[in-house]
């Protein structure tokens, strides 16, 4: 930064909220990339990523893209260079995620859409723009298929029409819910499972259930429909297939977090929830409970 004045910089942040998927259906068939993505339905946490970036006007664009650990930030920086590719100088982006990466918690996502959020501040584009841009990065850089669409809101969200707005249509109902979310095994890398066809096979069978989802768009249905598609799709690990039914066995709504080797449970009340926890404190089996978030993605104020 030596020979750019203070007030030449300029700074903006933004944070977007994890998510954890249930149910989903692949739909990428359209001819619009912006129309292509999945159906399904899950729940946005109250947890995610903030971004902050750093725009240092210069004579040629360098984005330089820092995380919060070892995984490679690829969609993150391919979001950053879009959308200040008619701009010239150095431009920093850091991203904090508050749950592990590549485990089912829509971190890329979360991290696109806030790198998204806060460069289109920066560069005077519009949410839409940013938004479409975030969508793009994740569906052609091995993402995911619908986590931007899903975190636009909060709640707890049904994926009705495939894509980003005005192509995609997602229902959203309020829910003041927490759930518990854990990692039992490895990472499950999402490019792997959707160019598998006997994969997609699988989830095409398990998806089945969706449709009434789709027509009773209910926290219960939800819990119902998405327990069936984890046992069905065949995407657990057998570590992970073990914990989940312990889990049931003790009162729990227990589901595999798409696609990661990890989690995400509704706990019983009164003494069976005491149980519950007492026997994951027993077993070593770490979690965190996090509320239902009632916001999606968003600016935020800079820190001093």
């Amino acid at each position: 930064m030596t020979g750019v004045p203070p007030e030449a910089v300029r700074r903006a942040s933004a944070y977007a909220p994890g998510h954890v998927t249930g149910v989903f259906l692949p739909r990428t068939d359209a001819r619009d990339p912006r129309a292509r993505g999945s159906v399904g339905a899950g729940l946005v946490l109250d947890a995610g990523a903030v971004a902050r970036v750093q725009w240092n006007p210069g004579a040629r664009l360098r984005v330089r893209t820092f995380g919060d650990g070892r995984s490679p930030l690829a969609i993150s920086s391919e979001v950053a260079e879009r959308l200040f590719s008619e701009r010239h100088g150095s431009v920093i982006v850091r991203i904090e995620h508050e749950l592990p990466i590549g485990q089912g918690f829509g971190m890329s996502a979360a991290g696109a859409t806030a790198t998204a959020l806060a460069a289109a501040r920066l560069t005077d584009t519009s949410r839409h723009r940013a938004v479409t841009v975030a969508h793009l990065a994740e569906l052609f850089g091995g993402g995911g298929l619908g986590g931007v669409t899903a975190i636009l809101g909060g709640g707890f969200e049904v994926r009705v029409a495939p894509g980003i707005p005005p192509f995609g249509r997602v229902l959203r109902r309020p829910c003041h819910d927490r759930i518990l979310v854990g990692v039992v095994a490895r990472p499950i890398p999402s490019p792997g499972v959707l160019r598998n066809p006997r994969a997609l096979a699988r989830i095409r069978r398990a998806a089945r259930g969706f449709d009434e989802l789709r027509t009773q768009p209910t926290l219960e249905r939800f819990w119902e429909v998405s327990e069936r598609f984890t046992d069905s799709a065949g995407l657990a690990p057998r570590s992970l297939s073990d914990v989940l039914r312990a889990l049931r066995r003790r009162g729990a709504r227990a589901c595999q977090a798409m696609f990661g080797g990890s989690f995400f449970a509704s706990a019983p009340r009164g003494a069976r929830r005491e149980e519950l926890l007492s026997w994951m404190r027993r077993r070593d089996l770490r979690a965190v409970e996090l509320p239902i978030s009632s916001v999606g993605a968003h600016l935020v104020p800079l820190r001093p």
